[in-house]
Formats: C-alpha cells, structure tokens, sequence
C-alpha cells in the first residue's frame, strides 16, 4: 500500500531541533530506513513540512512510521493513501466495470 506521509513540525520545536543538531540526524536516519520512493521538504502554513511517499507491505506498519516523528518533534502526522499513474489506470478499469455492473 502506497501512503503519502504528511509531516508538520511545529516552528519552535523544529527550531530547537535544527539548533541541536538533531533534526538533519533524525531525517538521514529516517529516509535511510523508509527508503521512500520520493520525498520532498518545504513550508506549508509557515511551518517546517516534510512529504514521504512510501510503499508499506502491511498496514500495521503505519505506527512505525509516525511515532518518531510525534515523539522526537512533536509534529503533526497525516498519512494518506495514494496511487501512482499504473495504480490509477487499474482503478479506472475497474469503476468502469463497476458503473456497468450498476447501470
């Protein structure tokens, strides 16, 4: 299952992190265990925003990806399924189906 992964760090504490030296760590050690197939970093709403698209094999790995973030930063978490261009050409194939099915 494919998610896109909505981080929102809160000004202050990403500040704090930044100054420690704790938020590069953090997200070096982050992207090098979720391997995400893109990810991308920059201000939404003036906060400090971070969007990881990854490929889970299993739902039950969600915890795992948001509580480093809620624990470490205090960031907000926002976890969004997602498809790519094949994932939406399969699923178009199948409404039409659907549509004919309740036609």
């Amino acid at each position: 299952m494919r998610v896109m992964l909505k981080v929102t760090i809160p000004v202050e504490k990403g500040s704090q992190a930044l100054a420690d030296g704790s938020l590069p760590k953090m997200m070096q050690a982050v992207l090098g265990d979720l391997k995400p197939e893109a990810a991308y970093f920059l201000t939404l709403e003036g906060k400090r925003t971070s969007l990881l698209f990854v490929d889970l094999a299993d739902p039950s790995q969600i915890p795992a990806l948001a509580e480093p973030f809620f624990m470490r930063l205090n960031a907000e978490v926002d976890i969004y399924p997602v498809m790519n261009a094949d994932d939406l050409a399969k699923g178009l194939a199948g409404v039409m189906d659907t549509v004919r099915k309740y036609q």
